[in-house]
């Protein structure tokens, strides 16, 4: 999770982003990838991982827990992948635990702006409740609906909500419009640290 650079340790993400100059890549070699683990359910450092937590609003989700692992994009061969436009591209590691895989209705994760102004489907839950997928946006909140059926069209969620979380950056808040002493409320994003 952190790369040295000159001694210093220096962490791949979590809003610092490591720029060495000067430095080439001996035989032609690619340079080696620096980021965070990209394998669902590894441990990595709290900044590229955070919590899903469960809704309870289907049975048997009372205790289940749930994460979602960051990396950036495997899409480049470099540290970073960016998109046509230039945002940053991360890869979504998600994966729930403690949990069975409902008999009825598909489990699907999404990804949503904090203003719940944009969404993106990444895709139904495997047997194994893991799932893999791609968000552009710098802060963004993970949802897990249970939804009738598995409709890779589908521009929002239909089904009840099982699982939320806000991912790390999203705990950057902006005190602009609020007093001295008020916050905004993190758990109604799925923040619950």
């Amino acid at each position: 999770g952190m790369t040295r650079v000159s001694g210093l340790p220096v962490p791949s993400f979590g809003g610092l982003i490591a720029v060495v100059v000067g430095v080439a890549p001996r035989d032609g070699a690619v340079p080696e990838r620096v980021s965070a683990p990209a394998e669902c359910g590894r441990a990595g450092p709290e900044y590229y991982a955070f919590p899903l937590i469960t809704t309870k609003n289907i049975p048997g989700t009372g205790l289940a827990k749930g994460t979602a692992q960051i990396s950036f994009s495997g899409a480049s061969p470099y540290s970073v992948a960016v998109t046509a436009d230039g945002s940053y591209e991360y890869d979504v590691d998600i994966r729930l635990e403690r949990m069975r895989v409902p008999r009825e209705g598909i489990l699907v994760a999404w990804v949503t702006t904090p203003a719940i102004d944009e969404i993106a489907r990444i895709g139904s839950l495997d047997d194994h409740l893991v799932v893999r997928g791609q968000v552009t946006w710098n802060k963004f909140i993970v949802v897990i609906t249970l939804e009738a059926s598995d409709d890779s069209t589908a521009a929002m969620w239909s089904g009840p909500i099982v699982f939320r979380g806000l991912s790390r950056s999203g705990m950057m808040h902006t005190m602009v419009g609020h007093g001295a002493l008020q916050q905004e409320n993190c758990a109604a994003y799925g923040y619950d640290d």
